[in-house]
């Protein structure tokens, strides 16, 4: 005896929604209640997704933005950059503890007050690594003989910046290693100092 078995509309056949989720209620999915826990998931992969793609960013406060500009463009050959995405939603960036900060590194009008005022797409963005970026802002006071400050609370960034300086061969002397502090003349000749400074 032959049996003939039509496969092909057997494979067609739809199936009921609850066959790819067996042992599930599906009055219970798709209530308001389970919606709102699928929607909840969705957003917590999307942010997962979004803060794992952003660029780490590095924070360095200058005496002079013009100066710095001439430094970063023209002797270490940085790039300029786009402002992250997470920097135009009001992204607060703290600059550290406020009765950390040493206030011979800070100028005389920076306070709590102004650093909390800062908008966070202002000042320089450069690519200094492949997902890390360097945000240079005005803040820092002028150093001894009007030479200018540039202040990190970053020890990874000044150490990237130093890097950079020995691979253009540019006149450097480092002054101390903890906290990282060393001197740099640039094209002008004026004594750039940078800074690390502990919160």
């Amino acid at each position: 005896m032959i049996l003939s078995v039509d496969i092909i509309s057997w494979l067609l056949q739809p199936l009921p929604p609850g066959a790819f989720l067996p042992g599930l209620p599906l009055d219970s999915l798709f209530s308001t209640q389970g919606i709102m826990v699928m929607l909840l998931a969705a957003y917590a992969v999307a942010m997962w997704m979004f803060l794992t793609s952003a660029p780490k960013v590095h924070t360095v406060m200058v005496s002079d933005l013009d100066v710095a500009q001439q430094f970063y463009e023209g002797l270490l050959e940085l790039t300029a950059a786009d402002v992250p995405l997470h920097y135009y939603y009001n992204y607060e960036q703290t600059l550290g503890a406020a009765g950390g900060i040493d206030p011979l590194y800070m100028s005389s009008g920076m306070g709590t007050t102004s650093a909390t005022r800062l908008n966070g797409t202002e000042g320089l963005w450069y690519q200094l690594k492949k997902n890390t970026q360097l945000h240079v802002i005005s803040g820092a006071s002028i150093g001894n003989k009007n030479q200018q400050r540039h202040v990190c609370f970053d020890r990874d960034c000044l150490e990237q910046v130093l890097l950079r300086v020995q691979m253009r061969r540019l006149k450097y002397k480092i002054r101390t290693q903890k906290p990282l502090n060393f001197l740099v003349k640039d094209l002008e000749g004026r004594v750039i100092e940078m800074a690390e400074v502990s919160n």
